[in-house]
């Protein structure tokens, strides 16, 4: 049991973490403003840096920030769903499913660009379902959930990696969904995440009970009256709404929904209450992390967000294997 005074201080250093992160990504580069400049440029008069960086930067850390707490708590869902602390929208397919989805209709039906995080939706939610689907045998196996969903997400990144080559995307949007690319994100890209991405994080509001319930036995959860296949519907929904919108907009990212949980719930615990809400900020903070390194460390070279994720995320997912195998491996 986390003490309240602990998770306020959680809560307000994250907080200030990601407004660091945010001044520091807004200076990455050759223009550099202060933040007084940055505030009397957007609010009180036109400056012509200001307005470079406000077109140029600003889409693309907000993306970073929005995205990034979509992927962790889509992660913290998931993990809830499948009883699995080793559950993560790019491990178990449902990114790629999702990714899919929008590069075919990135590919071969560009003008319907603003449908593009509801195909998204249905190709994780069929990835998802073959993944539970397929994993289910009197009961769901944790290890049989990452072997068929590593499985899925194989097959579907064959496809769409298939797709990006036969169509000569390289350069295109079709290459930035595949390669989790956010260089060249616009304002357009942010507000079609933020007009899904925010509906689902609000609905989250209304599930942290639902979660804290599933973390009981089927039968103990049944007995005491409770609609447990109907609460897991509807928090697999969610989840999967917030990982493919995400994944439809800056590509699939590989462990975020995997580390950012697990660190959350060492800090604050585990009651969704408080886990989902922080694993918000945390999510927003560390994906903003990751992209700003990808931009400092090679300058005047980029490295994707997505590769710093899978390198840091691939040891991460190691350890929790081996840590977790006596516990959740029978």
């Amino acid at each position: 049991m986390r003490s309240k005074k602990r998770t306020s201080v959680c809560f307000m250093g994250t907080i200030l973490l990601l407004f660091g992160l945010f001044l520091v990504s807004v200076n990455v580069g050759s223009i550099k403003v202060s933040p007084l400049e940055l505030f009397r440029g957007i609010f009180i008069a036109y400056d012509q840096n200001v307005s470079a960086i406000f077109d140029l930067r600003f889409p693309r850390i907000l993306i970073a920030m929005l995205g990034g707490a979509a992927i962790a708590v889509s992660g913290v869902l998931l993990q809830a769903v499948m009883k699995n602390p080793l559950a993560d929208p790019g491990i178990i397919g449902i990114s790629s499913g999702a990714s899919l989805a929008a590069v075919l209709l990135t590919a071969f039906l560009p003008s319907l660009f603003f449908y593009t995080p509801l195909f998204a939706f249905l190709g994780g939610m069929i990835a998802f379902l073959l993944v539970y689907g397929l994993s289910w045998k009197e009961g769901l196996s944790p290890v049989r959930i990452i072997l068929v969903g590593v499985a899925v997400n194989t097959m579907f990144t064959g496809i769409m990696n298939a797709v990006n080559s036969g169509t000569g995307s390289t350069n295109s949007g079709v290459a930035s969904i595949v390669n989790g690319n956010i260089t060249m994100k616009t304002w357009n890209d942010f507000y079609l995440l933020a007009v899904y991405t925010i509906i689902g994080l609000l609905s989250t509001c209304f599930l942290s009970e639902k979660c804290n319930l599933m973390a009981l036995e089927d039968k103990t959860a049944a007995g005491l009256g409770i609609h447990v296949n109907k609460n897991r519907i509807i928090v697999s929904i969610v989840a999967v709404l917030l990982a493919a919108i995400s994944t439809a907009v800056i590509g699939p990212i590989s462990f975020l929904g995997l580390i950012v949980p697990h660190i959350s719930r060492i800090l604050v615990g585990s009651n969704h209450k408080v886990l989902l809400p922080y694993t918000m900020l945390l999510g927003a903070a560390v994906f903003l992390f990751a992209d700003t390194i990808g931009r400092v460390i090679a300058q005047p070279y980029e490295i994707s967000a997505s590769i710093i994720m899978a390198v840091v995320g691939g040891p991460f997912f190691i350890i929790l294997l081996k840590r977790s195998g006596k516990n959740y491996g029978k």
